[in-house]
């Protein structure tokens, strides 16, 4: 009886999503990932696997779904830093020169600011919300700044 090799499914969507985020940094104008079916049929794996590599790159900020089932390309405007987006958000309290009690930016205002989609940007703030800087999100209220960041600066 002779035995088939097969190739290990064991980091194939690792190595898929490290595929798609070489194409994503060296195409700059790729605004949307391949289909999820391209995707399976290119690389021979199932819908899961490639579920799963499109999972590591929205988990990494650089691609989200959108309505009707495909996934847009992530790319923040001017933030070349490579930080994640809540301490970026954060970072809009001392760059802004917000004290304690002044109004927050809106979600809508941010989105435009660092080029993510308001959901992406609601989780941010649902995160700050949670560590104490922000005022709670209430309908028709704006949130406020309750505390100031710690900054931590090298000598």
């Amino acid at each position: 009886m002779l035995e088939r090799e097969q190739a290990s499914p064991r980091g194939t969507y690792l190595k898929i999503a490290d595929a798609l985020r070489a194409k994503i940094e060296s195409d700059e104008s790729m605004v949307r990932l391949p289909r999820l079916t391209d995707v399976m049929q290119a690389s021979r794996v199932s819908r899961g696997v490639a579920i799963r590599a499109f999972a590591v790159l929205r988990s990494e900020g650089l691609a989200e779904p959108v309505p009707g089932g495909r996934w847009r390309v992530v790319r923040p405007a001017g933030q070349a830093d490579g930080r994640p987006l809540v301490d970026q958000i954060a970072d809009v309290i001392t760059d802004d020169d917000l004290g304690i009690g002044a109004p927050f930016p809106s979600t809508t205002e941010l989105s435009t600011r660092f080029g993510v989609s308001r959901p992406t940007v609601s989780k941010a703030l649902d995160k700050l919300e949670a560590a104490g800087l922000l005022s709670e999100a209430r309908q028709g209220k704006q949130r406020t700044v309750r505390a100031l960041p710690k900054r931590t600066e090298s000598p």
